[in-house]
């Protein structure tokens, strides 16, 4: 048997599409605010992660019956994330293990 090239693409082809499937999925995930308080700061960060990063609304808030989308694909691969919401009233929630791979949308109530 000698070495045969398009039998070496096809293996290659197939590890790659098995290797990277977390890479094509969207990460866009609506978050709904339905608590009755506003969300001041919001966070999302990969589950393990020693941080919350940065503030993803930045300056904005998410007022109650409002909702924003965020992607959450930082070109990591990662699809489980842990959330933090802050509110005005001081509350804050904190959600691990979130598979933003898997749901469309993330309500607080």
């Amino acid at each position: 048997m000698g070495f045969r090239p398009t039998a070496l693409l096809l293996c290659s082809a197939i590890v790659t599409s098995f290797a990277f499937p977390a890479a094509a999925l969207d990460r866009r995930v609506k978050i709904v605010n339905r608590t009755g308080f506003t969300i001041v700061e919001f966070y999302g960060s990969n589950k393990g992660t020693d941080s919350w990063e940065e503030d993803i609304l930045g300056r904005g808030m998410l007022p109650s019956g409002e909702s924003v989308t965020i992607n959450f694909d930082d070109r990591s691969g990662y699809c489980v994330y842990d959330f933090k919401a802050v509110f005005n009233d001081g509350d804050v929630l904190i959600r691990r293990g979130v598979n933003v791979c898997e749901l469309g949308t993330f309500t607080y109530e």
